[in-house]
């Protein structure tokens, strides 16, 4: 009886290991990273060798086929440039993706951008989706945006946003003005 028991442990350890054996993957399948960075700071340069942004992050994967990044709760940080209106923007998500060119970043989930206007006071922007082109110093998205500045709370659908000049375009717009506390 003991023999019987130690043969099906036995048969049962080997298809155990054998069915967590790593398989091979299929070439149109979903592909291992190339590299995996945990806890990081990435500061990306432009074309000129200037600072195009700064990305912290607790994990990045980058796909070696496509060669595009995905980030995990990421935090950008976009300089304030030369003669631009306002400080730098900090712009926080659940979500992020860099094209492998380097010009455009997805980011989603809980998305949270903050500065400072051209008189110093502060500007939030929230929504759930933001495409931001570093190159150009752009930003869009399609879905409800929520802009609050001093005094002002504006709601709408979609964005286009001049990131250096601190333009923000919001069609569909609902616009909430609060009294100042004294």
């Amino acid at each position: 009886m003991l023999i019987l028991i130690l043969m099906a442990a036995a048969a049962l350890s080997g298809w155990a290991l054998w069915s967590q054996r790593d398989k091979p993957r299929s070439a149109g399948g979903d592909a291992r990273p190339d590299y995996v960075l945990n806890d990081f700071e990435v500061v990306v340069l432009d074309k000129q060798g200037k600072e195009s942004f700064t990305v912290r992050a607790p994990k990045l994967e980058r796909d070696p086929n496509q060669k595009t990044m995905d980030i995990a709760t990421p935090l950008f940080l976009v300089p304030a440039r030369a003669g631009g209106n306002g400080g730098p923007w900090e712009v926080r998500s659940q979500r992020g993706w860099v094209s492998a060119e380097g010009d455009e970043v997805r980011l989603r989930g809980q998305v949270k951008a903050d500065s400072t206007n051209a008189d110093g006071k502060p500007m939030n922007i929230a929504t759930e989706e933001l495409n931001v082109f570093p190159d150009t110093n752009k930003a869009t998205s399609a879905v409800p945006v929520r802009l609050v500045q001093p005094g002002t709370i504006i709601t709408g659908s979609g964005l286009q946003a001049d990131l250096e000049t601190k333009n923000v375009i919001i069609p569909n717009v609902k616009v909430r003005y609060e009294a100042k506390a004294r």
